[in-house]
């Protein structure tokens, strides 16, 4: 039986080598323009493949508009959701706790005193509501940009799922997660830089159960945790890219990570089920674009392996 066992991550631990020596990159390639449907589809979205696309959308009126006088009187008077924790982890692992932030009210306009240090909080502010929130908090934004790309929406047959509106302290961190979405992540000021893995590395990668819960200010402007009672575990990924513990996590050694940074006037085409890490420059402002993945044979693979991985442990 313990043979079986090694057997079997033996073939879970040369299965990510072979997905990079058939076809991954070593490193995320730039398009200088964005490609046909076609295209796209069969070299990147078929594939599996990221890569960062310029010129994509140079026509935006936001590459030039979305300065904080403007946004101000565009919609600084709009009650948006902020997310806000102490230390820049939203929806992350501390200590023993999956911890998301408190999701805070307020005007476009006293959150840009805070981005721009006019005004002093306790707490790091992100704007990273996924729920479309773009179109359904800030729509006197949306005619500078597009409601959808259209060689994606084509090469996919659909458009996309939600478009998203995000702006931050660079404090702000997102922490090492997958997504059931083709992901098109436009810059439009500043820089955001990414970690990611394939998803032929899931086996290196750890994942644990976690009690969720949430950050919560108190009155003496610290923070608190406090336990969602009654929700279930939460599977997340307890280790930073930036800083691994090897000797608690040592499978990631094998782990090959690319980085890349996405400037303003570029687009990274993030796949479906790609591990990321987020971080960015202070004020930068993005949008993307989620567009459900297809769950096809590649995502009833990855479940396999995602199993396979879980159940072998540590390689």
């Amino acid at each position: 039986m313990e043979d079986s066992i090694d057997n079997v991550k033996n073939c879970i631990r040369d299965f990510p080598k072979e997905a990079r020596e058939l076809y991954l990159n070593e490193t995320v390639p730039y398009l200088e323009e964005p490609p046909s449907p076609l295209q796209f589809y069969r070299e990147w979205i078929g594939p599996n493949k990221p890569c960062i696309i310029r010129n994509a959308f140079d026509h935006w009126p936001a590459l030039s508009k979305w300065n904080p006088l403007y946004l101000r009187e565009a919609v600084g008077s709009k009650v948006i959701s902020v997310a806000v924790t102490p230390n820049g982890y939203a929806d992350a692992v501390y200590r023993d706790r999956f911890v998301m932030p408190e999701e805070r009210r307020m005007t476009f306009s006293s959150l840009l005193d805070v981005i721009e240090g006019k005004v002093k909080s306790s707490g790091v502010f992100y704007v990273q509501k996924q729920c479309s929130n773009l179109t359904e908090e800030l729509p006197e934004l949306t005619d500078d940009v597009e409601p959808h790309i259209p060689w994606m929406s084509e090469a996919l047959g659909k458009l996309p799922d939600a478009v998203n509106f995000w702006l931050g302290e660079s404090r702000a961190v997102t922490s090492m997660h997958k997504d059931h979405y083709e992901n098109l992540y436009c810059v439009v000021s500043g820089e955001k830089h990414f970690i990611l893995l394939p998803p032929s590395d899931r086996p290196f990668i750890p994942y644990e159960l976690y009690q969720p819960a949430v950050y919560s200010l108190k009155e003496d402007g610290s923070f608190e945790v406090i336990d969602e009672d009654g929700s279930e575990k939460v599977p997340w990924i307890p280790l930073d890219p930036l800083k691994p513990d090897l000797e608690k996590y040592p499978s990631y050694r094998l782990a090959q990570p690319l980085h890349c940074t996405v400037r303003a006037g570029e687009m990274l085409y993030l796949p479906s089920l790609w591990f990321h890490h987020v971080r960015q420059s202070h004020g930068c402002i993005a949008v993307n674009f989620w567009y459900d993945m297809e769950y096809d044979i590649k995502y009833n693979y990855f479940q396999l392996l995602d199993s396979l991985a879980g159940a072998v442990g540590p390689l």
